[in-house]
């Protein structure tokens, strides 16, 4: 494994809600600025990684880590909770069993991932990107020591 992984450039479908949903929990937990989010849905996207077209980013998430090195699927969420102190999430698809579900399941997935109810996406990331802005927001909140209560 590289050992120059940050920051992790991470090409995603802001127009998949459940896409979108995931990727804004991420960003608001992103204190340290290791992920830099990159929107690959527009219209005439051109990709920055060789031979790799908007389609192949459309039909599977992609990073590149500080080092060049692309990385696609599950990896990518591995990586990008474990950058955000989050790592616990995605541990279990690492195990050896979970690994091969996981990596099976996930094109699956994201061949489905515009039918996914809207109440799934909205337990799934609603409840917790509210929570992570509250946190962001307190965080921010506090300076040199001393916090301002509202």
């Amino acid at each position: 494994m590289s050992t120059a992984l940050y920051p992790l450039t991470i090409y995603y479908d802001a127009s998949c809600r459940l896409c979108d949903g995931e990727m804004r929990n991420l960003m608001l937990r992103n204190t340290a600025g290791q992920l830099v989010f990159v929107d690959a849905s527009g219209p005439g996207f051109e990709s920055p990684i060789a031979n790799t077209t908007q389609a192949d980013l459309m039909s599977m998430i992609h990073a590149v880590q500080a080092d060049g090195q692309v990385i696609r699927g599950v990896e990518v969420f591995r990586r990008a909770y474990g950058a955000v102190g989050m790592g616990w999430v995605t541990a279990p698809t690492a195990w050896p069993v979970l690994r091969q579900w996981a990596d099976r399941a996930y094109p699956v997935l994201v061949r489905n991932r515009y039918r996914i109810p809207h109440w799934v996406v909205a337990a799934l990331f609603e409840g917790p990107t509210r929570r992570a802005a509250e946190r962001a927001a307190q965080r921010a909140q506090c300076r040199d020591g001393s916090c301002t209560i509202r």
